[in-house]
């Protein structure tokens, strides 16, 4: 199934499914649903990752050591809630298993963030002749708040001036690429600092073909 064909299929299976909010702005596929886990979901993937954890990478070099200051995990595919999750989003998008990156559990702590960047792939970049023949572009993002910090942390897309404060259970889906299946600038977002207490999500990342990579350096931004 080619980018475009993708992006239509999720795009009409999402609007046509119950509960799930269209973000009204043209230039993504963005969409919302609200209590996509519940609370002892959410509770167990924090566990996960709280013991778990390591300091977050990107695929390439950044100039800005600030850039991303989170902690990250690749969560084992064979815990209980973790197959739950799979199986929601599964159930939601459509998308083959085989298709989606390994899910990553993420945390920040007060003062932490991940500045504004895109979840596509750069095909200009020195990583992207290993990630063509691994999967290709990434193609939809779907991102869980597991919890809400108690100031700060928000989702925010710049280019759209689209602002989505954490939330509990929370599901954030969009297509990083746009109607022709080519990266879409206007996903630009960031995750805003967290100005106190602890934010917890989960991101899963689809590729046009089925992915397969090592588990140790798989999950990247």
């Amino acid at each position: 199934m080619d980018r475009v064909e993708t992006g239509q299929r999720v795009r009409e299976r999402l609007l046509a499914a119950p509960n799930v909010q269209h973000v009204p702005v043209e230039e993504v596929d963005l969409f919302i649903l609200r209590d996509f886990l519940d609370a002892d979901q959410c509770a167990a993937l924090i566990e996960l990752i709280d013991v778990n954890r390591k300091r977050s990478r990107l695929f390439g070099d950044h100039p800005d050591p600030e850039f991303r200051t989170s902690e990250t995990c690749n969560l084992d595919p064979a815990e209980a809630v973790v197959i739950e999750a799979e199986a929601g989003f599964h159930r939601l998008i459509g998308l083959a298993p085989e298709y989606g990156e390994r899910l990553q559990g993420q945390r920040y702590e007060a003062g932490q963030q991940f500045k504004p960047h895109h979840d596509y792939l750069r095909t200009s970049e020195p990583y992207w002749p290993r990630q063509q023949a691994i999967g290709g572009q990434r193609t939809w993002t779907a991102m869980v708040f597991l919890d809400a910090p108690e100031k700060g942390g928000a989702t925010y897309f710049p280019l759209l001036d689209l602002t989505l404060p954490p939330r509990r259970g929370n599901l954030i889906v969009w297509n990083n690429l746009d109607a022709a299946g080519e990266p879409n600038r206007m996903t630009l977002h960031q995750g805003m600092p967290v100005e106190a207490g602890v934010k917890h999500i989960v991101t899963k990342w689809w590729r046009e073909r089925p992915w397969g990579l090592s588990p140790d350096v798989s999950g990247r931004a």
